[in-house]
C-alpha cells in the first residue's frame, strides 16, 4: 500500500499492524460477516487506504479525541490509531456481533487508548463530546448529521466519508444549521487504482443545540 499521496510513510510496525489487521479480518469475517471486499490489494485501499484519506482534513493529530460512529469492522477509526498511536479513539457500533469482533481486534493489535461502544449514536449522545466525529456512509447524510453533530465539542468538527453526496447536502444545508453546524468544505478524490471517488464532508460545530439527537424512529421521519 503506497501511501505517499496522503505524505505517510509506514514505520515496519506500522506495516505489522496493517498486516496482522488484514489476517485477522479474513479470519474472523465468515464468523461476523464484516465485508464482502476479501481480496487483499482491495482490502489495504478500499477500506485501509480509504480510512486514512481522512488525513487530507489536516484535522487529525496525534492526542485529539476521535468517535467513528458505524465503523463496523474499524474503519476508518481502527487504521488512524495505527498511524497515530496517541490518537483517543472511540468506536460506537450499534451491532453486537461487530462490536465483540472489534474488542478482539484491539486486543490481538495491542492498541492503547481504545474504547469500543455497544450502543447506537443517538442513546450514547450526550455521554462524552469529541474533537472529531467520522462516519463512513452509513446512512444518509440528513440522518447522519443528526447522529453525529450532538457527539462533537464546540470548535471540533464532524467529517462524512461519502460516493455520491450533492443531493444528500443539498437537502440537509438548513439541518446543518439547526444542529450548531456550519459546512467548511467537501474534499474530493480518486483512490488509486481506479478503485472509486470518495468525498469527505467537513463540517465545524459553531455552538451546542440543546433538544438533538431525537429518537432514531423521529430522525428517519423526519430528517432535519
Amino acid at each position: 500500500m503506497n501511501l505517499k499521496e496522503l505524505n505517510i510513510e509506514l514505520t515496519f510496525e506500522q506495516q505489522e499492524l496493517f498486516r496482522k489487521y488484514y489476517e485477522f479480518l479474513i479470519q474472523e469475517n465468515k464468523k461476523y460477516n464484516l465485508t464482502a471486499i476479501t481480496n487483499e490489494e482491495e482490502v489495504y485501499y478500499k477500506h485501509f487506504y480509504d480510512s486514512l484519506t481522512l488525513i487530507k482534513t489536516n484535522l487529525i493529530k496525534e492526542g485529539v479525541s476521535l468517535c467513528d460512529i458505524g465503523s463496523g469492522a474499524g474503519f476508518p477509526g481502527m487504521p488512524l490509531k495505527i498511524i497515530y498511536p496517541n490518537l483517543k479513539l472511540t468506536i460506537v457500533e450499534s451491532q453486537t456481533k461487530k462490536t465483540e469482533f472489534l474488542k478482539k481486534l484491539v486486543n490481538f493489535l495491542e492498541l492503547d487508548n481504545v474504547e469500543i461502544i455497544n450502543k447506537r449514536a443517538e442513546e450514547y449522545a450526550h455521554t462524552k463530546y469529541f474533537d472529531i466525529v467520522t462516519a463512513r456512509a452509513v446512512a444518509d447524510l440528513s440522518i447522519l448529521n443528526e447522529l453525529c453533530l450532538p457527539l462533537v465539542k464546540k470548535g471540533g468538527y464532524f467529517i462524512a466519508m461519502k460516493g455520491n453526496y450533492e443531493e444528500e447536502l443539498k437537502r440537509t444545508l438548513n439541518g446543518i444549521t439547526i444542529l450548531g453546524g456550519k459546512l467548511i468544505e467537501v474534499l474530493s478524490f480518486e483512490l488509486p487504482k481506479d478503485m472509486g471517488k470518495r468525498n469527505l464532508i467537513i463540517i465545524k460545530k459553531e455552538k451546542m443545540v440543546q433538544g438533538y439527537p431525537r429518537a432514531f424512529s423521529q430522525i428517519k421521519k423526519k430528517p432535519l
